[in-house]
């Protein structure tokens, strides 16, 4: 059994939706197909969620009608039957009501991931009633009923083992099982969600739970470029990488994969492909445990950065000063993504800055501290074996012109990474895709 993700803008009207279908059908196994909510839905579900907690209930219910609207319209795109049509009706009848019933009630944040749940709850049940009036063999499983996070806020695996096995144990037979991205319980059993570009991370926990035969995540690109394609004009789909070198590249900026969904995959060994849905006869990329050749394969940028240097004389010859740097992090649950150390001074980047006040004052009991905003990660990806030379000139011969404030070589053998100022960021991957793609 395979397991294929699509997402918002895969599943964004009516048309695509039907577009999705022809693809699934393709298959000649069964299939666990996860769907994100259609496009912009979830960002009109969190500007709702910001006007209930601000009691401007007028301007929420302004947005509820608007969505609604939008959704009677594509379902009148989407069924040619009365019956589904009626089905499909009284379907946003419930879940719209559902959401005007906050309007009328106290609002936190377990009722703001009830309504963030909608969009996901909306788009698996119209596209199985399409694949229904098709007569496609196909049945609902609700996420709710087997995606669960542990007392850390983790997916639980093994609950999601046994619970969705539950699942397709009483639905046998069935070619297609509609599931919904991104949304779960949690250990309390409240809805919860995996967060933004959740979708990814579920497809992959589905696969791990049940040792799919593949994993495909279906976007708007052919693949994971070896560059920005937003940034750089000329750049390619890479045809394979390592799970080491996409978690790499997932992480430190390529938006086309959510980090964390490697992770899963890998630790059941299961394979993952990128696919285009506007494309679907392009080769996409390939992720297996498998290195595919050596050298660089690719680039990709992080932005936001925040850079927090310590300076102290406490270094020098200690032992135990660093733990007691990376505890301040930890107590703040704030994740470092570089670090660089000398005899007396640390440097390191993160990512967020919710709790840099509160860092920054507990860091200044060990030394002096600097901190530089707006800074980007170039993260240069491949398999670059510790024992081969050149790669490093080659990455630094490209990088003449921009001034890199650290450098981090050494933690994998998949992954350069220096830090820059934002502002050189377009220069900078154009500059590497010169000098390390011949473009």
């Amino acid at each position: 059994m395979k397991v294929l993700k699509f997402g918002g803008t895969s599943v964004g009207s009516a048309e695509r939706m039907k577009s999705v279908a022809s693809l699934i059908k393709k298959n000649a196994e069964p299939v666990i197909v996860v769907l994100s909510a259609m496009s912009g839905t979830t960002n009109s579900l969190v500007e709702l969620a910001t006007n209930l907690y601000a009691k401007n209930h007028a301007k929420a219910n302004e947005l509820i009608s608007s969505l609604e609207n939008k959704y009677k319209q594509e379902i009148k795109n989407l069924y040619t039957t009365e019956s589904i049509l009626n089905k499909a009706a009284n379907l946003l009848k419930y879940h719209f009501d559902y959401l005007r019933a906050f309007t009328q009630d106290m609002f936190t944040v377990n009722e703001e991931k009830a309504i963030l749940a909608q969009g996901e709850l909306l788009s698996t049940a119209m596209f199985q009633f399409y694949l229904e009036e098709q007569k496609e063999s196909s049945v609902l499983l609700p996420a709710l009923n087997f995606m669960r996070l542990d007392e850390n806020e983790e997916p639980d695996l093994n609950y999601i083992e046994t619970h969705l096995k539950q699942e397709l144990d009483k639905n046998k037979g069935f070619n297609f099982y509609i599931t919904q991205g991104f949304i779960c319980r949690n250990i309390f059993g409240e809805i919860d969600n995996l967060k933004r570009g959740g979708s990814d991370y579920t497809a992959s926990l589905i696969g791990a739970a049940i040792q799919a035969k593949e994993i495909q995540i279906w976007t708007d690109i052919d693949g994971m470029h070896n560059n920005d394609p937003r940034v750089v004009d000329k750049t390619h789909p890479i045809e394979q990488l390592s799970f080491d070198e996409a978690a790499e590249l997932a992480y430190f900026g390529a938006k086309i994969l959510h980090p964390t969904c490697i992770l899963p995959a890998q630790k059941r060994n299961v394979p993952v492909k990128l696919l285009n849905t506007m494309q679907p006869d392009a080769k996409g990329t390939l992720i297996t445990k498998d290195f595919a050749g050596s050298g660089i394969k690719a680039v990709a940028a992080k932005d936001g950065i925040t850079s927090i240097s310590i300076k102290s004389g406490r270094m020098l010859l200690a032992y135990g000063f660093l733990r007691s740097v990376f505890e301040v992090f930890e107590r703040h649950k704030t994740p470092i993504d570089m670090i660089t150390t000398s005899e007396v001074a640390v440097s390191l980047t993160i990512d967020t800055d919710k709790h840099l006040k509160e860092i920054i004052e507990e860091l200044g009991e060990f030394g002096q501290v600097s901190v530089d905003r707006d800074q980007t990660i170039i993260c240069i990806v491949g398999n670059v074996s510790f024992d081969k030379s050149g790669y490093a000139q080659k990455v630094f011969n490209a990088l003449s012109e921009i001034p890199v404030r650290m450098i981090s070589y050494g933690g994998s053998e998949n992954n350069v990474s220096v830090l820059i100022k934002s502002e050189y960021k377009k220069q900078a991957l154009q500059a590497l895709n010169k000098g390390l793609f011949n473009y």
